[in-house]
């Protein structure tokens, strides 16, 4: 996922005035690994060369440098639960004429150096210590990846509760893991043969109820998701104050 802005429709909580914490230095990662989730997403994990603990739902900015001395950089989200090491792993959607998403699809090899600066974010994130719904759209669906595998590092599954809102079964990241840790996944266009829920967009009936004042929802998805996220919450009685959207858009 390109990592975009912050922002939600009127009555839905921005960043403006939350202070953030300072990003990381720029520094060297190595990839470490490189697994294809969909026919045009790709994770790769990346070993840092210095620590830096990063917080579920924040992202990184990587940046390559051209030989003539060219730069690009794009926003990344983190995908990996904190874990205490000094790995993250990013998916990216390679994007039609994207130079910086083709560069690593067709190009990065384990081995590889890439320039990353991070972690980035303090608003759009979720520490493990309150109980979470994480509605994510496409490939908004990785940084509340990123938050769902926390919950079940820590053991804690009970916690955060994920639902995710694709096309059809091609366009689904990390699927077998998904289905392992009990996410739940709407289609809305095609469904696999033999799939209950018929295909279509999120629905209060969709929903988990009730959805408590103690806990937080972060929705996370392009701004036609993010919009029908909302309202759909806002009409199942959820308080606005207790929703967080980040936005994207594609950057290539």
């Amino acid at each position: 996922m390109t990592a975009g802005i912050l922002g939600g429709k009127s009555g839905i909580r921005v960043t403006e005035g939350l202070a953030a914490p300072p990003p990381g230095k720029w520094q060297s990662a190595t990839v470490v690994q490189v697994r294809r989730e969909t026919a045009t997403a790709k994770s790769f994990r990346m070993e840092l060369a210095e620590p830096s603990d990063h917080l579920a739902g924040q992202h990184y900015v990587l940046r390559l440098t051209a030989p003539d001395g060219y730069t690009a950089s794009r926003s990344y989200s983190v995908a990996s639960a904190p874990d205490g090491s000094q790995e993250i792993e990013l998916t990216v959607e390679r994007l039609p004429e994207g130079e910086v998403s083709s560069f690593l699809h067709d190009e990065v090899v384990v081995g590889d150096e890439l320039e990353v600066r991070g972690p980035i974010g303090g608003w759009f994130v979720w520490r493990g210590d309150k109980p979470a719904l994480l509605l994510g759209g496409g490939s908004g669906l990785v940084p509340l990846m990123a938050m769902l595998r926390l919950a079940h590092r820590m053991g804690r599954s009970d916690l955060a509760r994920l639902i995710v809102s694709v096309r059809s079964p091609e366009d689904l990241y990390y699927s077998a893991e998904l289905t392992r840790l009990g996410a739940e996944v709407l289609y809305t266009r095609r469904t696999p043969q033999g799939w209950l829920r018929p295909a279509g967009r999120l629905t209060t009936a969709d929903l988990p109820a009730p959805i408590g004042p103690e806990t937080t929802v972060f929705v996370c998805g392009s701004s036609g998701f993010a919009d029908a996220a909302t309202d759909t919450l806002l009409r199942a009685g959820v308080e606005s104050e207790g929703v967080r959207v980040e936005r994207f858009g594609p950057t290539r």
